[in-house]
Formats: C-alpha cells, sequence, structure tokens
C-alpha cells in the first residue's frame, strides 16, 4: 500500500502525514524533537508492564512478563513503543501510514536484531484481513485522525474476546491548550510547533462513550502531567491535560460483531 492509497482512507489526516513524513528521519535522536516521546515511553512502557500483567495474571517483575501475547502498536511512528513491547516479550506488529517512518522502524529493529512485524497499514486494513490482537496500543495518536469515530471502531474490531485496549492522549481543554500548544509548541520549544491542533484533542467522555458503543469496559484510566524543571512524568487524578485509559473488550461483543 503506497501514500496515496492510504490517503484515501477515511480515517487518514493528510496533513498529519505530511507533517511526521518531515519529522520521520529524526525519530532515534533522543536529543532531537521526539525527546519528549522518548521520555513519556519509559513512564509508558512501566505502565504497560503494570497494567498488563495484572490484567493477565502475569509477574510485573519477569524480565519478560507479556510473552505469548499478540500486540498491535498503531501508529508506531520510528518504533520506541514497539521495540519497548518486544522487549517484555511481546509478539509486536507495528503499522503507521507515512512510509518513511515503518521505513526507519524496520532499520533501526534490524540493527537491534528485533523480530518486530512493521507495515505500512490502516487500522482498516488489518480489519479487512481479519486480524485481531490480545493488546492493542493506541498511544497518541487518536488526536491525529480524521474521523475518530470511524477510526475507533476499527481499532476496537482489532481486539480480541477478552483482551485489551490502551489508548494515550489529550484532553480538550483551556489547560491543554495552554500546556500542550502555547506551552511545549511555542515557548518550552519541547515539540516542533505544528504537532497538534487542539480541535482535535479528544475528551476522556468521547473516547469512553466510543468504548462503550463496541461493547469494551473500562477497567483504569488516569491523568498524566509533566513536571516542567524536571521534565518527569506522573500519573495524577486530573485529566485536564494528559491521559491514558485502559478497556477490556466483552466475550459477547466479540460474539455479536462476528454474528453480524
Amino acid at each position: 500500500m503506497d501514500n496515496q492509497e492510504i490517503a484515501r482512507d477515511s480515517t487518514v489526516d493528510p496533513r498529519e502525514v505530511a507533517h511526521y513524513e518531515r519529522l520521520a528521519d529524526l525519530w532515534w535522536d533522543r536529543q532531537g524533537p521526539f525527546w519528549p516521546l522518548h521520555r513519556l515511553n519509559r513512564f509508558r512502557v512501566e505502565y504497560l508492564r503494570n497494567v498488563l500483567s495484572r490484567r493477565y495474571s502475569r509477574n510485573p517483575l519477569d524480565e519478560t512478563p507479556l510473552v505469548g501475547l499478540d500486540v498491535l502498536d498503531i501508529g508506531c511512528g520510528g518504533g520506541i513503543l514497539s521495540e519497548s513491547m518486544t522487549g517484555l516479550g511481546a509478539r509486536v506488529c507495528g503499522v503507521d501510514v507515512v512510509e518513511k517512518n515503518v521505513r526507519i522502524a524496520q532499520l533501526h529493529a534490524q540493527r537491534r536484531h528485533l523480530n518486530i512485524d512493521y507495515r505500512i497499514a490502516t487500522a482498516e486494513t488489518l480489519v479487512a484481513e481479519g486480524a485481531q490482537f490480545d493488546v492493542v496500543l493506541n498511544m497518541e495518536v487518536v488526536e491525529h485522525v480524521a474521523k475518530l469515530s470511524d477510526f475507533m471502531r476499527a481499532c476496537c474490531d482489532l481486539v480480541r474476546a477478552n483482551g485489551y485496549m490502551v489508548v494515550a492522549t489529550i484532553n480538550r481543554t483551556f489547560l491543554s491548550f495552554l500546556f500542550a500548544i502555547v506551552g511545549a509548541e511555542y515557548i518550552l520549544r519541547w515539540l516542533p510547533r505544528g504537532t497538534h491542533r487542539w480541535k482535535n484533542f479528544r475528551r476522556p467522555e468521547e473516547i469512553k462513550k466510543l468504548f462503550f458503543d463496541s461493547g469494551f469496559r473500562i477497567v483504569d484510566h488516569k491523568g498524566v502531567r509533566i513536571n516542567p524543571i524536571t521534565k518527569r512524568f506522573h500519573f495524577t487524578k486530573i485529566d485536564v491535560v494528559n491521559y491514558m485509559t485502559v478497556a477490556q473488550k466483552h466475550v459477547s461483543a466479540s460474539l455479536e460483531r462476528a454474528a453480524g
């Protein structure tokens, strides 16, 4: 599938594709424009290790607690999260609509001798193929898609019965505009200008409703904040800026969807 074919997909935003194509070569530069993502990745991987180990009755202290689980990394970019999940023992498929991102992810994985299934594809493509996974990681993606409901429906279809999806994104509030755009992109310059558009930020109730509509139940929800001085991430009960939501798919929902 080439970029023109992907661009015609209803949930792909061509402006987002063009933006990340320009940045693709910088993914693994830890001092470059993606340094916040590298820091966030360490934080979120520890969270994923703990929450998924608990849900699948694994020991989070094991070196590879996710052995035997099939994990999909939607919008994998240069492979930062995909490589971390592989390190935890999961079988990982990483997909992205930006060809340069996928090529960089493949090259980096090859250099580290990691077996990761990277593809240039959309969630809808995988649904059409009949693919399903134990865990779908939807991290910092929903704020970049064109039609949220269609995208989330496809992602939900990719989760096996009793499986899980994790969504990490930014709330649409006045504070998120100040912190995620004015602060991070213009004042502190932690992110390239144009990385985010406030109107595409997703409120928690929007995401939760889309989960409920697809037969999921929320099993965990946490706000996330960053200390601007130490540049460290922390969990918070307040989700007015960043947040993570974990949802589980009901068996009955899977049976109904299959029957339909």
